[in-house]
């Protein structure tokens, strides 16, 4: 018996929201099988022992003609459970011409105001016929590559992962901001920063380090996934943009502060471990993709204060 699931997202960290639903469903079947078009999730997950395989697929997905040759892709692994977490109407039927007898998706032309958390833990109750569900699970980290990052990491000091990079401009805070942020922080000692950039984000971490006098800084930009992944499990902090640091970082129960410009609050509410800062004068549920807010509107004294309340420097 194999069981497939469909995340349709491209980004990392959205992906990662659904991992908690991901590991419902094998606990139920057994390890799953995770069809996606994040170029990074199989590195990502290549620890997680409920996850039997991720297939990434970069063609046959965007337009409705495709419908037939992405049925032909599927076929090949030969699911017997298919879950879509997504209304698409042209993976539901390339999944029925595949021939897959049991297959779950959304309530399809159902996309507007689709809440990400609300949708899937809806769904997985529904499909399991469980009463609940829980919002966020354990990240997996094999122990044999946490002895090495933590090998690699000063443990004496406290490690703050800055998530200076994220998706787009929109959602960033800026490098003069993560600037201050970290020259006020060195007014404690023993602090060391990892700066989290995507590998085309390179002058982002660059512009930071060499702001900062101390030289307690290091870029991650020029690792893979799955050569950073391990570092920031063992960190004491996340602080940043809305990346999929904080994914990964709040499942590992790591508090993780996330700066919210344009993050509808579905992406930062549902670990216990999240915490966002945010302009005082907006409403959270007033923040979507397109809010577009001034990274000026949140100040670094008020991140500042947040860092304190969540750990002691």
């Amino acid at each position: 018996m194999k069981t497939g699931i469909f995340l349709s997202y491209i980004g990392l960290g959205s992906n990662l929201l659904h991992l908690t639903y991901c590991h419902q469903i094998a606990k139920k079947y057994g390890p799953v099988s995770v069809v996606t078009i994040c170029k990074n999730l199989e590195q990502a997950l290549e620890d997680d022992p409920l996850i039997k395989e991720v297939i990434y697929i970069d063609n046959y997905y965007k337009k409705f003609f495709d419908i037939f040759k992405l049925s032909k892709q599927l076929k090949v692994y030969n699911f017997n459970y298919f879950y879509i977490f997504y209304p698409s109407i042209r993976f539901f039927l390339a999944s029925k011409i595949a021939g897959i007898k049991n297959i779950y998706t959304y309530q399809l032309f159902k996309k507007k105001d689709l809440h990400l958390v609300e949708a899937a833990q809806k769904f997985i109750k529904e499909k399991l016929n469980i009463s609940s569900c829980p919002s966020e699970t354990n990240f997996y980290v094999s122990e044999k590559k946490k002895e090495i990052a933590k090998n690699e990491i000063d443990q004496s000091k406290k490690n703050i992962v800055i998530g200076a990079g994220s998706s787009g401009p929109s959602t960033r805070w800026g490098e003069s901001n993560f600037i201050n942020l970290i020259k006020k922080l060195n007014e404690n000692e023993n602090i060391f920063f990892y700066i989290l950039c995507g590998s085309s984000e390179n002058e982002i971490s660059k512009t930071i380090i060499n702001a900062i006098e101390k030289k307690n800084c290091v870029s991650l930009s020029q690792k893979k996934i799955g050569e950073l992944i391990p570092i920031i499990s063992q960190c004491d902090l996340y602080v940043g943009n809305d990346s999929f640091g904080h994914h990964i970082t709040s499942q590992c129960g790591i508090p993780s502060i996330v700066i919210m410009l344009d993050t509808p609050r579905a992406y930062t509410d549902y670990s216990v471990n999240q915490h966002r800062v945010m302009p005082t004068e907006i409403n959270v549920d007033a923040i979507t993709h397109d809010s577009r807010i001034s990274p000026d509107m949140i100040k670094v004294d008020q991140v500042y204060k947040k860092i304190l309340s969540l750990i002691k420097l």
